[in-house]
Parts: structure tokens; C-alpha cells; sequence
């Protein structure tokens, strides 16, 4: 929801007076139920604002992170290739040596 597309503030809401009229509705049931609209829209702006202090925060984050897990996923794929290796070699090197000495 974009700031340009919302009409009014808690406080034009509190402030709006409505005129008079011989068959109109009470006063008093209208100031209840704007009380409620002016309390939900207070709840939804400081909902936006954490959203958008969240959002910022999930933006930094995302800019940082991914150079901190190709370190980690690098270092621990050269690991897994390190061991596979190794393992490779005393299969390899192993039978041969236990066979010269036989």
C-alpha cells in the first residue's frame, strides 16, 4: 500500500465532524465505531513500519549473506573432495603397496 493511495489519518478520522439530521444516526454509536477504525489504523501504520524496517533488514542480510555460505559451501566441498581423494589413494596406492610387499 502506497502512501499517494491512502486517504485519510487516524487523525482526520478523530477530527471529521458530521452534520445533523432529524433521522440521522447517534452520534455517540458513530464516535464508538470511528474510535475502532482510528485504532486499526494506527495498528496498521506501525504494522507497515515494522514490515518495512523487517524488509530492509532481510535486504542487508541477503546482500551479506551469500558470501559468507560460498565460503562455508566451498571450504566444506573442498573438504568432501579432500577426503574422497584421500580415500581414493589408499584404495589405490594401498592395494598396491600391501601386494609389493607380499
Amino acid at each position: 500500500m502506497s502512501p499517494s493511495r491512502v486517504q485519510l489519518t487516524g487523525k482526520d478520522i478523530l477530527e471529521k465532524d458530521f452534520k445533523t439530521a432529524m433521522r440521522g444516526y447517534n452520534q455517540e454509536e458513530v464516535d464508538e465505531f470511528l474510535d475502532v477504525v482510528i485504532q486499526d489504523y494506527e495498528a496498521f501504520q506501525q504494522e507497515i513500519e515494522r514490515l518495512k524496517q523487517e524488509n530492509e533488514q532481510l535486504k542487508k542480510h541477503t546482500v551479506e549473506q551469500p558470501r559468507t555460505r560460498s565460503a562455508n559451501t566451498n571450504h566444506q566441498v573442498n573438504y568432501d573432495i579432500l577426503k574422497r581423494l584421500s580415500n581414493l589413494e589408499k584404495a589405490v596406492f594401498g592395494n598396491k603397496f600391501a601386494n609389493a610387499e607380499s
